[in-house]
């Protein structure tokens, strides 16, 4: 059915016909994009058209004009249709109530989204005048039917107003518009963006068509229109994937929005979508510095002229040579060759950047349209000037941005073209591999004095998840490329091999120290064979926590601070010459003893909570504390757990099994999230021949022994439980009363389901050589309540013994590890080993 043919089913059919007309287009496969939107408006306008004519008899002055995305002919599947009924007040009103009713209400029949008014052209003024959302959506008012003096008397009067009022009004539209991206977020970062609201988004899009419109100033338009046109695109897909009228492009319809698109998948979906937004907000950025630019020279030029006879002069401030400062923004110098210095573009960025100000798209452009490229490897100058920008802290960003809005990013660093844009489908990352890496040279910009080589620690924290782009791991593809391009930037051999090694090694120290047993002379030896000295130590602990902050919130808190830096110490003195000390049993502190004895005499559980915290001082080191003052960081709760090796009669034999899986069900129960666990024996003194009358005392032959639990853990939300109601549990549980998997399974049916993401299956496996004294199974696995109960059944119900569990949570993933013996203390052997892994995935996975 061709567009004629459409437009004709709808006028002579009424509403039915529309319906159908409108339901044939949008199942048209081959009309997508602008085509569809247009001709879906066209079959709108006669639609309507019919319906005023129909309606409006002998009535003069009458107009019905549509205002914003409908005015501007762009009907998404599920827009709403913006009308205006304006009048010139000559007719009664009745007329022109009975005329309105006559329209709106087929509208309303047919299930479609309605915003409407009836205004005169005076009232229409007001309203403008008084709303600035309503004058921008006046800027793109067009007639359907109706006077078509009435129409036009009003474009020209809403036009005249907004240029007049523009200067008082366009910094509102800019508040508006910076509240909007504070709310909504930033677009080309967002996993699942809202393509209107968001910032880079269509809203950006029509306020820079109202700041054009104003004559004040104009965004840059190479490839404006081009990313406009490909949000309107995926709102569209979104509209026929969903049925609704949505513009938040969530996870679970990436897919199918992507597949209606023609395009490979969600992740191509997406970096569309950013690299979109990024042109978007880089013209709104320029956009609205020019605009305040022009407020300020119209502000003081009057004044100068009063004072000053002719032409003022113009203030260049240099900075650096050939780079200049005029008028808040950096420019080149008259004398400045680009096509002859090529070193150029980086010295007007390190110099724009160290001085805090933007530079003027004249000179980007410039600069990428004449510059020539560096010769390889890279002059000194050149290699300085990076690392003067990159180390510039946070006015780096902008800098950066304006660089890479123009090509000169790619055509510096061409690996970079790989992580451009690419998103990362993880719930902890704030950013794009691109902005994080950015991101992470900021934060290490902060961190420079801590090491001896700033420069390495820059560059490795830009090029650390380089190898994102690359299938495999990102860290060993990320290690071929370092050596790559670190030649190429003209760095020696042994600064190669050195940024080499923490590109390859830059999640080591969080991984171990949160995963791994510390007291394991294995752990501490292994770090250190792989670091090799100890100026590379220093800069990947640097390199660690840039990175973790440049990730997000959940990547890094004063809990994992002080482990790394705890694994750094040790590392470090093994690197000094110290040999790893084996491990010693601990001795237990006052309150473990007191509690053991306690547990031993009443044959039956003793537990204790503490609130812990801990702040942060300049140099990230933490200072411990109890409990949770102003400015700390709540490190969550220590509980202290004592067993009898044997309790009390009738109930179970031992507790020594069965620990951890009930210890772990309680915890999730009461809402609890584990962080650490470590478990060990106690052996107290004999002739504790205090106990109470009701437990049976001690055989003579019958060791003291205790079993001791240490556990860091953290409310998930709330005030933590009473020790009360938590021992009361925990005794249940240990005695088989307290059917635990039952109980989690009745709490998560209280709660209703929501649709989301499908999490990846589970994975379990043996780390190699990662422990001497016991063997090693880490588990990566959705995060969910109970999850380490059931890590616990499975494991204990191998025969297994849990010397201690190291548990992290990243979003929504957990990574924990385990260090197990078997029941006589020894470690797997690599058979057993394996069909321990396979076996706890198993029961993970079902």
């Amino acid at each position: 059915m061709t567009s004629t043919d459409v437009s004709t089913a709808a006028e002579d059919s009424g509403p039915g016909g529309y319906a159908a007309a409108r339901l044939s287009l949008l199942q048209q496969e081959a009309r997508s994009g602008p085509p569809r939107r247009k001709a879906l408006s066209a079959l709108t306008d006669d639609w309507l058209n019919g319906l005023f004519t129909a309606a409006a008899g002998g009535l003069r002055g009458v107009a019905l004009v549509a205002v914003g995305g409908y005015g501007r002919g762009e009907l998404s599947p599920r827009s709403d249709l913006d009308l205006l009924l304006l009048h010139d007040g000559s007719a009664p009103a009745a007329d022109i109530a009975r005329l309105a009713d006559r329209i709106w209400y087929p509208v309303w029949d047919l299930g479609l989204d309605l915003d409407h008014s009836v205004r005169t052209l005076g009232e229409a003024r007001r309203t403008a005048a008084d709303d600035l959302k309503a004058q921008l959506g006046l800027l793109d008012a067009r007639r359907l039917a109706g006077d078509l003096g009435t129409t036009a008397a009003l474009r020209t009067t809403v036009l005249a107003d907004w240029r007049n009022q523009a200067p008082k009004r366009l910094p509102h539209l800019r508040e508006l518009c910076e509240e909007r991206a504070e709310r909504a977020g930033e677009l080309q970062y967002l996993l699942e963006p809202d393509l209107k609201e968001a910032r880079g988004g269509l809203r950006d899009a029509t306020a820079l068509r109202a700041v054009a419109a104003s004559w004040l100033a104009d965004a840059p338009r190479e490839g404006l229109d081009d990313a406009r046109r490909r949000l309107l695109d995926v709102r569209d897909a979104l509209h026929l994937t969903t049925g609704r009228s949505t513009d938040r492009l969530a996870l679970q319809e990436q897919d199918q929005v992507a597949a209606a698109l023609g395009l490979l998948d969600a992740d191509t979906l997406l970096r569309q979508v950013y690299e979109s937004a990024r042109t978007l907000s880089y013209a709104a950025d320029v956009t609205w510095r020019e605009v305040g630019r022009v407020l300020r020279s119209r502000s003081v030029r009057p004044r100068l002229r009063a004072m000053l006879p002719g032409k003022p002069p113009v203030d260049r401030s240099p900075l650096a040579e050939g780079v200049v400062e005029q008028d808040g923004e950096v420019g080149l110098a008259r004398a400045a060759r680009p096509e002859r210095d090529p070193v150029l573009p980086l010295r007007a960025a390190a110099a724009a950047a160290q001085a805090g100000l933007p530079l003027s798209l004249h000179t980007v452009r410039r600069l990428a349209a004449t510059t020539r490229p560096l010769p390889t490897p890279w002059p000194a100058e050149a290699r300085d000037q990076l690392v003067t920008l990159l180390g510039a802290g946070r006015s780096t960003v902008p800098v950066w941005e304006a660089l890479e809005a123009e090509g000169l990013i790619t055509r510096l660093l061409p690996d970079w073209e790989r992580v451009r844009c690419r998103p990362q489908r993880n719930a902890v990352h704030t950013w794009t591999v691109d902005r994080h890496l950015v991101e992470t040279a900021v934060r290490a910009a902060s961190l420079t004095r801590r090491v001896s080589r700033p420069d390495l620690l820059l560059v490795a924290a830009l090029l650390h998840d380089i190898g994102k782009g690359w299938p495999g791991d990102h860290s060993v593809a990320g290690e071929i490329i370092t050596r790559d391009v670190a030649g190429r930037l003209g760095f020696d051999r042994h600064d190669t091999a050195v940024l080499a090694t923490l590109v390859r090694h830059h999640l080591l120290l969080v991984e171990t120290a949160t995963r791994r047993d510390l007291d394991d002379p294995a752990t501490v030896r292994s770090v250190a064979d792989a670091v090799g000295s100890q100026a590379t130590l220093e800069l990947l602990h640097a390199l660690t926590e840039a990175d973790a902050l440049a990730t997000g919130p959940a990547a890094w808190s004063a809990w994992r601070d002080s482990l790394v830096t705890d694994l750094v110490g040790r590392v470090g003195a093994v690197l000094a010459g110290e040999e790893p000390e084996e491990p010693a049993v601990p001795s237990p502190t006052a309150e473990q003893e007191r509690l053991a004895v306690e547990a031993y005499r009443t044959r039956s559980p003793v537990l204790a909570l503490h609130a812990r915290a801990e702040t942060l001082n300049r140099d990230g080191a933490g200072d411990t504390a109890d409990g949770a003052g102003t400015g700390q960081e709540p490190l969550g709760v220590e509980l202290v757990l004592a067993l009898p090796a044997r309790p009390a009669q009738g109930a179970r034999e031992s507790y020594a099994m069965g620990v951890l899986p009930a210890v772990a069900g309680v915890l999730a129960l009461h809402r609890l999230t584990v962080r650490t666990a470590e478990l060990s024996g106690v052996s107290l003194p004999r002739g504790l021949d205090a106990a109470p009358r009701s437990a049976p005392a001690a055989d003579a032959d019958d060791p003291a022994g205790v079993l001791l639990l240490n556990w860091r853990v953290a409310a998930e939300y709330g005030s933590l439980p009473q020790a009360a109601r938590l021992r009361a549990d925990l005794v249940r549980a240990l005695d088989g009363s307290l059917d635990i998997r039952a109980r989690l399974a009745e709490r998560d049916a209280a709660y209703p389901r929501r649709r989301g993401i499908t999490a990846p299956p589970p994975r379990v496996r043996v780390a190699p050589a990662a422990s001497h004294h016991a063997t090693v199974i880490e588990v990566r696995a959705q995060d969910a309540p109970g999850l380490l109960h059931r890590i616990g059944q499975a494991l204990e119900g191998d025969g297994l013994r849990v010397r201690s569990a190291h548990v992290s949570t990243l979003g929504a993933n957990a990574v924990d590890a385990f260090y197990v013996t078997d029941a006589s203390g020894r470690p797997l052997g690599e058979g057993e080993a394996a069909r321990v892994a396979k076996s706890v995935e198993e029961a993970l996975r079902g």
